[in-house]
């Protein structure tokens, strides 16, 4: 059970709840960078420790448990600290329930299955909708990044606070010009491929009852 491939699922599993605690420790930008360091590193093994369990023929059936499992809380736990920092925009906080309601009722159609749940392993499409959430995800933590840098600049030129209108921006914009295009695009691409996760979130959850409707007659 203590291969590598299940040490790496075990450590996402752990990471997931930080990602919350980066948040409730310390004062932003620290919890923003905590938070996308974790949040990626842990993506990164979701690939790294599939790619090792086929390689080194370690495949189990407790790691096909935890990784399922490790894939939900990191995303879920990751959304709901989202839907707190955007505080509650709505293009963040839609496809954010719409994935949060198919993974839980997903995960309701595996645990009334039981034994018989195999119709409802884990599809390619699935994985790709895993793969979009996690970009989005990584993206959106990244903006809180470049939103400090904006807030910071005027007030090392001079200004007394960011909302002081006697203050010239222009060599704020020069000087940290790089900040408003990367909290944009991280901005807008985070919210689009967000949203084409939750589309394909919609499709695999409807993929995974028509395969679950047989099972469900009496």
């Amino acid at each position: 059970m203590l291969t590598l491939p299940n040490i790496l699922t075990t450590i996402r599993l752990i990471a997931a709840p930080m990602v919350a605690l980066m948040f409730l420790y310390f004062s932003r930008p620290y919890a923003d960078w905590g938070a996308l360091i974790l949040f990626v590193g842990a993506a990164l093994t979701d690939w790294l420790d599939g790619f090792l369990a086929r390689a080194w023929k370690q495949e189990s059936k407790l790691g096909r448990m935890l990784d399922p499992i490790a894939d939900k809380a990191m995303v879920v736990i990751a959304l709901l600290v989202l839907t707190g920092i955007f505080g509650l925009n709505p293009f963040i906080f839609l496809p954010a329930v719409v994935i949060i309601f198919r993974e839980i009722f997903v995960s309701g159609l595996r645990e009334f299955m039981g034994n018989i749940a195999t119709p409802l392993d884990v599809t390619k499409l699935a994985k790709w909708k895993t793969t979009v959430q996690m970009l989005a995800i990584a993206l959106l933590f990244a903006v809180g990044i470049f939103e400090f840098c904006l807030e910071i600049g005027p007030l090392q030129n001079g200004a007394s606070s960011v909302l002081d209108t006697s203050f010239s921006y222009g060599k704020v914009f020069n000087d940290y010009g790089f900040c408003y295009v990367g909290m944009y695009l991280f901005w807008y691409g985070g919210v689009f491929l967000l949203w084409a996760a939750a589309g394909l979130t919609l499709i695999t959850g409807v993929v995974y009852f028509r395969k679950a409707l047989p099972y469900l007659g009496d």
